[in-house]
């Protein structure tokens, strides 16, 4: 059953947003249904089946970390268009908060852009690797 991939892409964001496992989302194979659970939200979702944990009929959308999105994409990103700071960029992830302080950097170098953009890029090129790789037809 084919599955729009922007409502993948959403599922995504949504199990990356929740860092630390707390967010999860998972596509049921037979319907194209997606599952969404949060564990400290008052958000109101569908209730999970049952056999959410039949590895068959249900697959966990993945999130950033799952996908080497995070940290790896920051540093091709320096790697590929901020090679003078990719020494910086590799001290700022050694330590919390790095997001903040690479993000401030990019302004100081006005390549916010370009980050969000190359993100974006590589983010859904992946992700539509991920579902090629599992066989998730998508509609559209």
């Amino acid at each position: 059953m084919p599955v729009s991939f922007q409502e993948i892409l959403d599922a995504f964001e949504f199990v990356s947003f929740g860092g630390g496992g707390q967010n999860h989302a998972y596509l049921c194979k037979q319907s194209g249904k997606i599952y969404w659970h949060a564990e400290f939200s008052d958000l109101e979702f569908d209730e999970l089946p049952d056999d959410i944990e039949d590895e068959d009929k249900y697959l966990p959308i993945p999130g950033k970390r799952e996908l080497d999105l995070g940290k790896p994409l920051v540093l091709d990103f320096a790697r590929q268009i901020l090679p003078d700071d990719f020494d910086e960029v590799q001290r700022i992830f050694r330590k919390r908060g790095a997001y903040a302080r690479f993000k401030g950097l990019l302004v100081r170098r006005s390549a916010l852009e370009q980050w969000y953009e190359f993100e974006q890029k590589t983010t859904e090129r992946v992700l539509r690797e991920w579902c090629a790789f599992n066989s998730i037809e998508l509609a559209g």
